[in-house]
């Protein structure tokens, strides 16, 4: 193995640090997004904060080796949130960062729904509740392979109205899995509206505490306090972890936060000066 190979991507708890790195996923995912002029950009935008603790203050992984067996694992459920996942991939050194220009291009590896064929990404997600089945399979197995890695899974509140989740969850508590991770992402928008209205799953932090996993609900923008309930999860033995993070889709770009519907988003090629300029002016 090349020495290039065998490094790990450095990581940080620096909240300044972290900031930055979310900063930089924002923009990566505005420059995606203006290149095919509409997208899932108010998810990227929305969970940006998320992945820069994930992948710079928490995950176990070799840039160049994303394959290693002992690297821990990043399960992205919700698909259609590539856009925010290739943003981090690149911006750890994963895949190339001129890659983000062929997001949602006919060929490209970058598909707007992230495919596991895709260097880094762990799962084909979409079809919404699958991704803690596999998570909880992933966690089993590395256990049998006396594998000290960690499983994170990020999926969504509307995921949460699948009964195969619960069923996994029920399956993490039985057996333990204290190296599971799920991140649960609140943004109050799915497809077809919030989904008090679609089907309601509040108080979804209680839930995940009677299925007997260790729980938290933090702000998904707060970096200091994500990383403290990334830092309670490690401390804490025995027990699966929900960490429950409420976002805002579009974070960080106004004309995004402030639309009604923002699950797909359509934008003129002559509003995507502004959408950067307000994302500047936020940071």
């Amino acid at each position: 193995m090349s020495q290039l190979s065998a490094e790990l991507l450095p990581l940080t708890r620096d909240p300044v640090a972290i900031r930055g790195r979310a900063l930089s996923l924002r923009r990566h995912v505005l420059r995606m997004a203006e290149i095919v002029g509409q997208g899932y950009v108010g998810q990227g935008l929305g969970i940006a904060d998320v992945l820069a603790v994930v992948y710079f203050a928490e995950l176990r992984t070799r840039p160049a080796d994303p394959g290693w067996s002992d690297r821990d694992r990043f399960l992205l459920s919700i698909g259609h949130y590539g856009i925010g996942l290739y943003a981090a991939l690149a911006e750890a050194g994963i895949i190339p960062l001129a890659e983000l220009d062929t997001y949602g291009a006919d060929g490209s590896r970058l598909e707007m729904s992230a495919p596991e064929t895709t260097p880094g990404v762990e799962i084909t997600g979409g079809s919404l509740g699958h991704g803690l089945t596999q998570a909880v399979g992933m966690a089993l197995g590395l256990r049998l392979q006396g594998r000290d890695a960690r499983v994170f899974n990020l999926l969504s509140d509307g995921e949460c109205q699948e009964g195969s989740t619960w069923e996994s969850a029920l399956a993490a508590s039985h057996y333990g899995l204290d190296r599971l991770t799920a991140i649960v992402d609140c943004n109050n928008q799915q497809a077809d509206g919030p989904p008090a209205r679609v089907m309601g799953i509040e108080p979804v932090a209680d839930k995940w505490a009677a299925f007997g996993w260790h729980t938290q609900r933090v702000d998904g923008h707060d970096i200091p306090a994500l990383l403290a309930a990334f830092a309670a999860a490690r401390t804490t033995p025995g027990r699966p972890h929900a960490i429950v993070v409420d976002t805002l889709m579009g974070r960080g770009v106004r004309a995004f936060e402030e639309r009604e519907k923002n699950h797909f988003i359509r934008v003129d090629a002559d509003d995507w000066a502004l959408a950067r300029d307000q994302l500047e002016a936020s940071s």
